[in-house]
């Protein structure tokens, strides 16, 4: 049964989801200012922040019934 939408959980992961994208965010708009490539720990930061936001929406699915459990 999905998960309402204002359910605590679900509550939660949009929260986590918000706070994950304004920091990859600000590292992207910080890297965009410098005239070189961002360091390779920006980077890694970067992608982090990208699978860690794919692991929350993928749970936020989970929850609407969007997406089957694995």
């Amino acid at each position: 049964m999905p998960a309402a939408l204002n359910d605590p959980m679900t509550v939660k992961l949009k929260t986590l989801r918000n706070r994950l994208l304004a920091e990859q965010r600000d590292l992207i708009s910080i890297a965009a200012e410098i005239n070189s490539l961002p360091s390779d720990k920006t980077i890694q930061k970067i992608a982090n922040l990208e699978v860690a936001i794919g692991a929350v929406e993928s749970m936020l699915d989970e929850a609407a019934g969007e997406r089957p459990a694995n």
